[in-house]
């Protein structure tokens, strides 16, 4: 029997002869086919793979091909967040055409969405403004960095490529939109609270005699002679919570533009009640405003908001300083 050795002797000529320093416990195996391991490269990192280089097709699933796919149907430009203020009744010639009136309240752009950085091109739009006082300190600091005061809505807007992006802290006005353009609008509809199924789905309801007693508005049974046993299947229409859902009216006509009043008319009706805020941007299925519209709207509002990229870079450094302070505080 071999004799036994103490872990005090072992374990200092154990570490005199694997490592440099006496400190320093063995280090871990190396990747090697000596160790048991494989010596292929990891393939975390799948990009690496299936490339259109290797001779392959081009995939159709990942951010690319998803941005290609809806490439025709994503606006030049941004849209505006506006408040429904009520409808009214224009004349154009001898026809009445009924017409919704939306407000743009200091709408600016508060920042914009890279394909580089967020995978997608979209511009932040910001709408009214709000106490600092009820803004959470991130998002003060959020602001604060950019220059502008808080806003009481932000949405983002996609936009096909990077020219649809504008400068941060640009205001846009009404004569963003060109008269006679269409336009889309979207916003959560006005909510009817909680509904029957007649009010809610348009079921014609029980009968009214032959037996039937105080049941003439229910729906019925809603789980019996249903394949896949007596049960209630998801997705079965049954009273509950009717409206605030988003909806989308797509090629409204605008009928006129005004920025004195910071209002934009179009025809026909939109979702929400009245004061509801409202996404308002170019149609997706219609034939976008013309190339030298674009181009010149775009001159008139970098005009209008000469030195914004000074007062961005000004807001920057001041609100680097400022964070350093609290920070030492």
């Amino acid at each position: 029997m071999p004799p036994r050795i103490s872990l005090r002797v072992a374990l200092p000529r154990f570490l005199a002869r694997t490592t440099t320093s006496p400190l320093c416990l063995p280090s871990t195996a190396t990747r090697s086919v000596h160790n048991g391991w494989s010596t292929a490269p990891p393939r975390s990192k799948h990009w690496r793979y299936n490339q259109i280089t290797a001779g392959i097709p081009k995939p159709t699933t990942g951010p690319a091909a998803a941005l290609k796919r809806r490439e025709r149907t994503t606006p030049f430009r941004t849209g505006v967040l506006a408040t429904k203020k009520g409808m009214t009744a224009i004349f154009v010639g001898k026809e009445r055409i009924p017409c919704t009136v939306l407000q743009l309240d200091q709408v600016q752009v508060v920042a914009n969405r890279t394909r580089e950085k967020n995978g997608y091109w979209a511009v932040q739009i910001g709408r009214g403004s709000k106490e600092p006082r009820n803004v959470t300190a991130p998002q003060l600091g959020y602001y604060e960095a950019k220059g502008i005061s808080p806003k009481a809505e932000l949405a983002e807007f996609f936009v096909r490529d990077k020219d649809g992006l504008l400068p941060v802290g640009a205001q846009i006005h009404p004569d963003w939109f060109q008269v006679g353009q269409y336009v889309d609008v979207k916003g959560p509809s006005r909510g009817q609270g909680f509904a029957g199924g007649m009010k809610r789905h348009g079921f014609s309801g029980q009968e009214a005699s032959h037996g039937n007693s105080k049941n003439h508005r229910t729906i019925g049974s809603t789980g019996p002679s249903q394949g896949g046993g007596s049960r209630v299947h998801p997705g079965k229409k049954m009273p509950g919570r009717m409206g605030n859902e988003n909806v989308t009216v797509q090629n409204l006509k605008v009928l006129a533009v005004d920025n004195e009043l910071g209002t934009v008319l179009v025809s026909g009706a939109v979702p929400g009640p009245k004061g509801r805020t409202l996404k308002l941007q170019d149609s997706k299925k219609m034939k976008a405003p013309g190339l030298p519209f674009r181009e010149d709207i775009l001159k008139t509002l970098v005009e209008r908001n000469s030195g914004v990229e000074a007062q961005l870079e000004m807001a920057r450094s001041a609100h680097l300083e400022l964070k350093a302070l609290r920070r030492d505080i």
